[in-house]
């Protein structure tokens, strides 16, 4: 591996280009660590690669969840659904109690919560019965999911905690009740057990890990471990960082790649971890050769990869300086029927096809501070708003699993930040 003489020779790796004497490739950058002999560095060189298998997979939908709350005393909404619900409605939208956070009573005065809690998301409740050991109180049957990063995490059960609180939004009170089931939880085993690096030329902390294999020892196993953020490399050499996008495990085996002579392939067998959607692969592909010159190539993805779009358009964002206050920018709205649609167009009409301008709300309000494209005040023409109005209503999003984020709401905090919204 390689990098252009000069002055980019010192920059941090993430900013240098990046040059190999191969056919194939490169595509990818790993920047992390192997061994962590003494504290871990997340910003060593460790290969470039011609390609990686397993870091991108689709996977199916997460199957709901079902959880059940065990000698409960049930109040407010929980309360009220139950006790004016016919059985057949049970299970449907008309059961729903939209979000469920379950905590430990409220601690002594000056002592700390014993345990943080767990959240769960788009709760619907399936069924309720007496409970057979603890008069006067009832089981009931709820289906939803818990909020957790990556599907393959653990949920930790408290060790101390013998009475377990439930609220909705806003510290709604929901009652309390003995157990729940369903919630807590072993770590999954890896969705993709192995991850192959392909036409692979491994830098000195990764040739140090190679040269561990075969040894069963502790040590030997300590050696062979990788951590590594990945980023992908344009065509000029320049690399941005793949959000969310890590190669993390045991190196397990190596051998010679056919992409390339002195080029390795290289198995990892990888932690628990979420794969990311193929469909980034497409998305990176309008940066490649720079940033994308065509406006709403976002518009044809789906919500989970209009999301991707926003992250990469972040790690691709530049350092220009704001335009000046009170200028006036134009949000092309007609594929504005999502909130991850609204993120997307936000950031062209600010900074351009490409662009960035949050990818959230805590983002988006950062960026309204200054310092990403746009100084407050200023006016932002809205056009083909009617598409906004008709998607972006208030209800529940479950693929956030929470409140939805309406129109509304959005015009009431671009309006706290001094920008003036003309509807068109």
């Amino acid at each position: 591996m390689t990098t252009s003489a000069g002055p980019d020779a010192v920059m941090p790796p993430e900013r240098r280009r990046w040059t190999w004497e191969h056919p194939v490739g490169p595509r990818w950058l790993l920047l992390g660590d192997a061994g962590f002999e003494d504290t871990y560095e997340d910003d060593i060189p460790l290969a470039l690669c011609a390609q990686i298998e397993g870091l991108f997979a689709d996977l199916p939908p997460q199957p709901r969840e079902q959880f059940t709350l065990i000698g409960c005393t049930p109040d407010g909404a929980l309360a009220d659904l139950i006790g004016r619900l016919p059985a057949d409605a049970l299970g449907t939208d008309q059961a729903s109690l939209g979000d469920v956070s379950i905590t430990a009573p409220a601690p002594q005065s000056g002592m700390p919560p014993p345990w943080s809690g767990e959240d769960l998301g788009d709760v619907v409740i399936l069924k309720q019965r007496p409970n057979a050991t603890m008069p006067g109180t009832i089981d009931i049957d709820l289906g939803g999911f818990v909020h957790v990063y990556d599907r393959t995490d653990a949920v930790l059960r408290p060790g101390e905690v013998t009475e377990f609180v439930l609220h909705g939004r806003d510290e709604a009170s929901y009652g309390t009740c003995r157990d729940v089931t369903g919630v807590f939880r072993d770590q999954a085993a890896p969705l993709v057990p192995q991850i192959r690096l392909l036409g692979c030329r491994p830098e000195p902390p990764l040739l140090s890990a190679l040269g561990a294999l075969g040894q069963s020892t502790k040590a030997g196993l300590r050696h062979r471990r990788i951590r590594a953020d990945v980023h992908v490399v344009a065509a000029d050499g320049s690399a941005g960082q793949v959000i969310g996008a890590a190669v993390s495990g045991t190196v397990h085996a190596s051998g010679p790649s056919r992409l390339g002579a002195g080029l390795l392939d290289v198995t990892v067998d990888s932690d628990p971890q979420e794969p990311l959607p193929t469909g980034i692969l497409d998305i990176l592909k309008h940066w490649h050769t720079g940033r994308p010159t065509e406006k709403n190539l976002w518009a044809g993805y789906n919500r989970e990869l209009r999301h991707q779009w926003a992250g990469v358009a972040l790690t691709h964002r530049t350092d220009a300086p704001d335009q000046p206050a009170d200028t006036t920018y134009h949000l092309d709205g007609q594929f504005v029927t999502d909130i991850e649609g609204f993120y997307c167009a936000i950031g062209e009409a600010i900074n351009g096809p490409g662009g960035y301008f949050g990818w959230n709300l805590d983002a988006l309000a950062d960026c309204l501070r200054g310092k990403f494209g746009a100084r407050a005040p200023f006016r932002l023409v809205w056009h083909n708003s009617t598409v906004a109005c008709k998607h972006l209503v208030t209800g529940y999003d479950r693929r956030r699993l929470s409140p939805a984020i309406s129109l509304e709401y959005l015009l009431e905090m671009l309006t706290a930040h001094q920008v003036q919204v003309d509807l068109d």
